[in-house]
């Protein structure tokens, strides 16, 4: 005989839900399954908040009569008493069934209630032995019937791919997802308040144009019925937005979503937020202060501090953000690679294929440049940093710099490894833009399917008169991602996108 101890077969998940059918079907035969009148007046949190520093002689001589609802999530059945874990959208309350209250009658339903149902309970809050605030029920409410069962108390859902592809149950059994987007939604609250307090008006713009633009992107088509034209979904709102600025609204903010036709990964989603704003009269170096004090007032309202920890390492947002050029960069993290390498397409196109690093033949010296910087150079910034003087042949909406031309007034912020703002001073040239326009579209022709289109309404609008802009645009999930210290862009997406199970 073997002494080792043994453990008790698993059930199978199937007669599991197999059980619980079968228990519905009781209810529906004795009448309303699910029920509707019940009616929550307060919730776990506050009570915990309001009531846990009262003694237990205080509750008991002033009785507070409370009327709770939620998930069960723990059960403990003990002969003529119960206890019940409920949990809703503010946190976790104990109930305490017993033969006496509410009845045997509902304690003995209560008995057959699985962990996952909803209940609703209304009675009086008291302290158990173990000090923990309690709900003494009167009266019990099976309001939903849970017909698939919870994952395993103690070790709860950690199947990564499962509380993506499942987020309610990803929600209901993890507390740290839970607070995490608590959290996104306060960011984009704070996000919303700061440009709110600059005197900013919130506007709305198409999801789906005619024409795509406002980015180097392949977009999503679609088809419009009515109409009988295609149509592509947002990649970018920028040149909606400059249209509001050519109107007369001078300073706009859009927290849009936007789609863009490409690959998956841990900073990347096809379907994500962003905030894109624009204000007449100012510039892009404007817009680095702005950003700037933007991130540290967030930071401050939400987390209630500008020092972050990321995936282990330290970041301080209140020193000043560094500013260099994409060739500093390059020679700060090759030192190897000289001023007369950067300026030599040949030597360009040899360093990209000793490192293996694929790139577009039609490229010139600076496109070629940006293609070593973003395999090479972008992981490295972790710190706050602002890579500006981007080279007009990568920058089609941007204005030149008045004394360089081959060069425009336009940054990226880089935080943490990844780009997370892209900004410029706009181009309000109409010809300018229109040329450019053209070059985009000819590279389009010769096979490159994220140049843009030629939008010649948004010439027009240009030939009616754009002030002297500066716009930009951050990436919301990837600042909620630094600020909940996130590994990946599908842990701060409540739903991102998935391959079909």
């Amino acid at each position: 005989m073997s002494d080792q101890p043994t453990t008790p077969p698993e059930l199978d998940e199937n007669q599991i839900i197999a059980e619980r059918r079968a228990k519905l079907q009781a209810l529906r035969a004795k009448g309303i399954a699910f029920p509707n009148q019940f009616q929550r007046d307060n919730l776990a949190g506050d009570l915990i908040e309001d009531y846990e520093d009262r003694d237990r002689d205080s509750l008991d001589l002033n009785p507070v009569v409370v009327k709770v609802a939620g998930r069960m999530m723990l059960k403990r059945v003990m002969g003529k008493a119960s206890f019940a874990t409920i949990q809703d959208m503010s946190g976790s309350i104990q109930l305490y069934i017993t033969d006496s209250y509410p009845g045997k009658e509902q304690h003995a339903e209560f008995k057959h209630y699985d962990t996952g149902d909803i209940i609703g309970a209304e009675g009086v809050l008291f302290k158990t032995k173990t000090n923990e605030l309690t709900v003494r029920v009167r009266q019990l409410v099976l309001l939903t019937k849970s017909l698939r069962p919870l994952p395993e108390k103690f070790h709860g859902l950690t199947n990564q791919e499962q509380c993506y592809r499942q987020r309610y149950l990803d929600l209901i059994a993890n507390e740290d997802t839970r607070l995490r987007f608590v959290q996104r939604s306060r960011i984009i609250q704070a996000i919303r308040q700061f440009f709110l307090n600059k005197r900013y008006l919130e506007v709305e713009t198409p999801m789906m144009h005619p024409i795509p633009g406002g980015a180097s992107a392949r977009p999503f088509m679609t088809h419009h019925n009515a109409l009988d034209m295609q149509l592509y979904l947002r990649i970018a709102p920028e040149l909606y937005l400059k249209r509001l600025v050519v109107g007369g609204f001078e300073k706009v903010f859009e927290i849009n979503r936007n789609f863009r036709n490409e690959g998956i990964s841990t900073r990347h989603n096809p379907e994500f937020t962003m905030v894109e704003f624009y204000c007449a009269h100012r510039d892009y170096t404007y817009l680095m202060v702005f950003i700037e004090h933007m991130f540290r007032e967030v930071a401050q309202a939400v987390l209630g501090t500008v020092k972050l920890t990321y995936q282990g390492r330290e970041m301080d947002l209140e020193k000043p953000f560094a500013r260099i050029t994409i060739a500093e960069a390059i020679k700060k993290y090759h030192p190897d690679i000289t001023d007369e390498m950067l300026t030599n397409r040949d030597a360009l196109i040899a360093k990209l294929n000793e490192l293996k690093i694929a790139f577009r033949p039609t490229d010139g010296i600076h496109g070629l440049q940006l293609t070593l910087f973003e395999n090479t150079v972008e992981t490295e910034l972790f710190e706050p940093t602002f890579i500006h003087h981007y080279p007009a042949e990568v920058s089609p909406l941007a204005r030149r710099d008045d004394l360089d031309q081959e060069y425009t007034e336009r940054f990226e912020l880089y935080m943490a490894g990844r780009e997370i703002a892209n900004g410029f001073s706009e181009l309000n040239d109409s010809e300018d833009q229109a040329e450019r326009f053209q070059e985009q579209a000819k590279q389009k022709d010769a096979g490159d399917q994220e140049a843009m289109h030629y939008d010649a309404d948004y010439i027009r609008a240009l030939e009616y008169g754009l002030p002297p802009t500066a716009g930009a645009g951050i990436g919301i999930d990837r600042l909620v991602m630094l600020l909940t210290d996130s590994a990946s862009i599908r842990d701060v997406i409540l739903f991102p996108q998935m391959r079909p199970e």
